[in-house]
């Protein structure tokens, strides 16, 4: 049998594209995995429960909201009279907004390795169910609810706010 030397210069061609193409594999899977964590990190929480109709409505626009659909600052909450919608938020927080309710997520930053972070809620018209997660736990006072009149820092860790609807909660 004979054994048939490769000169070394093709040996290092041969090799190079491989090693080119693992970088370029490597690089594109690194480039998804970046977007993916600025996206998690843009994103404040996630829609577990919706029912009826519910509209997430931010600058981009509005969208109806979907179970499994991310919700990040700045988006308002809108449902029918018929809608609800249960949300998840990074640091454990979960809202449930009820029907013909208007709630604007103003305010969310999260550190998972620190629990510290930020949470401010306005609660336009409806009603909104709160169960505090680790940014209370962490530092209550970085956690406030804000209505047409009032601005309400939480202390406990379950309560619900109601507020009647007005001409400004109208528009």
């Amino acid at each position: 049998m004979t054994d048939f030397a490769m000169p070394p210069f093709h040996k290092r061609a041969l090799k190079r594209p491989a090693a080119f193409a693992a970088l370029l594999a490597l690089g594109l899977a690194l480039h998804a995995g970046g977007s993916q964590a600025a996206e998690e990190t843009l994103r404040a929480g996630t829609a577990k429960l919706v029912k009826g109709q519910v509209q997430v409505a931010n600058d981009a626009g509005e969208r109806a909201l979907q179970p499994g659909d991310g919700v990040s600052a700045a988006d308002r909450v809108l449902t029918g009279p018929d809608g609800s919608a249960s949300l998840v938020l990074r640091d454990g927080t979960m809202i449930v907004v009820g029907p013909n309710s208007r709630m604007d997520l103003r305010e969310f930053t999260f550190d998972s390795t620190t629990y510290k972070g930020n949470l401010v809620v306005r609660v336009v018209r409806g009603t909104m169910r709160m169960v505090s997660g680790l940014i209370r736990k962490t530092r209550p006072e970085a956690v406030s609810i804000e209505t047409p009149t009032a601005l309400i820092g939480i202390r406990g860790t379950d309560f619900i706010v109601e507020v009647e609807p007005t001409e400004e909660a109208a528009k």
